[in-house]
């Protein structure tokens, strides 16, 4: 009868590297060792090696997953004002709440809209299928002219479009100032929205330095 198969004490250090430096998983190190993940339990329980906790688990998960985007960096001057421009927009007019996992830019202005979306486009390369729009609008004017309209200006099929809001209960002068209604430019990655709300940061205190504000 075979020996039941082991890791020998002397890899401690070398579990101790992949579990809580590497951050690998408990199948990765029994595939390592070749062995199953009841033994490499065991030995942990053996030497007191505490285990991750589900939440601690799934934000490494998810720390892992594959980027939907990949970041550019400016090569050139018109790459450079368009990243500025975009921080910028976001930064007036994008949602930054912490109870929210989604890049989310509103605006009715059609050129607002375009940069935005330029900016996500060049700067970003975003996964152009993970791209949502949401129109707002009102009763009195043409939802599907209106879906079209933005299909055309944002460059997104109307496949990619959520259930429109429209709203029953306005006055005519809100509706005149929103002639083609108002859209939510939305894009679902957590990690993208922290690296916008780190660069608006960063993009904000370069700013208040370089002009020596009373209030920095």
């Amino acid at each position: 009868m075979s020996a039941k198969p082991v890791i020998p004490v002397s890899k401690l250090n070398m579990i101790k590297d992949l579990y809580y430096v590497q951050k690998k998983h408990m199948s990765f190190i029994a595939h390592e060792f070749d062995v199953s993940i009841d033994v490499v339990s065991s030995f942990m329980r053996r030497h007191n090696l505490k285990r991750r906790t589900p939440a601690e688990s799934n934000r490494i998960n998810f720390e892992n997953k594959p980027l939907s985007y990949a970041r550019k960096i400016p090569k050139n001057e018109q790459e450079r004002i368009l990243e500025v421009s975009g921080v910028m927009l976001y930064w007036a007019e994008g949602y930054k709440g912490e109870k929210w996992d989604t890049v989310d830019f509103a605006n009715s202005d059609t050129i607002m809209i375009k940069v935005f979306l330029q900016f996500l486009r060049t700067i970003f390369s975003i996964n152009e299928s993970r791209l949502r729009v949401y129109l707002y609008c009102y009763s009195n004017q043409d939802v599907q002219y209106l879906l079209e309209y933005w299909s055309q200006v944002c460059n997104v099929p109307i496949s990619q479009f959520t259930k429109p809001y429209v709203r029953q209960d306005f006055n005519q002068k809100q509706a005149r100032k929103m002639e083609f209604g108002m859209i939510h430019v939305r894009y679902n990655d957590t990690r993208l929205l922290s690296e916008l709300k780190k660069m608006i940061h960063s993009y904000s205190l370069s700013l208040l330095q370089k002009n020596h504000a009373p209030f920095a």
